[in-house]
């Protein structure tokens, strides 16, 4: 239910200019989605979203972050990413892959439904074929530099 919530809350600040948490709220409900005010203010710090000046007010956005945190572990510990249909394979030194994917987690990518990690591989699941293939070369990219 959060990430759904979540998505949705994305969706509704790139579709209206939300000026207030209250308005965001009151968004949702008619989206037949009861949130608390506690709740919506966790979701908009998780989500990174701040207000912006607009020609509508300070409204919500999402902060622009780096694609990628230019994390060490990740360069030092993986081996091969690969992607079949909307899975991601991801190829760690032995005992690395669950540091690796705990720093995958904390991305909080809207496309990435789910992660698990044994002792040297990884799995992640994607919401489409399109978002594991541009995930991957994402990760390659990291890798290459």
């Amino acid at each position: 239910m959060k990430k759904k919530r979540q998505d949705k809350i994305l969706e509704l600040i790139e579709k209206y200019p939300i000026t207030t948490q209250e308005m965001l709220k009151e968004y949702l409900e008619k989206e037949g989605m009861e949130v608390t005010q506690a709740t919506l203010s966790r979701d908009l710090n998780e989500l990174d979203l701040r207000k912006q000046a607009s020609e509508n007010g300070n409204i919500y956005v999402r902060r622009h972050k780096p694609e990628f945190p230019p994390l060490p572990i990740f360069r030092d510990s993986v081996i091969s990413v690969a992607y079949a249909m909307n899975m991601i394979s991801i190829k760690c030194s032995t005992g690395m892959a669950q540091a690796v994917c705990a720093t995958l987690d904390k991305m909080n990518r809207s496309e990435v439904l789910g992660t698990i990690a044994g002792d040297d591989t990884i799995f992640v699941l994607t919401e489409s074929e399109n978002a594991a293939a541009e995930f991957t070369e994402m990760l390659k990219l990291v890798l290459s530099d």
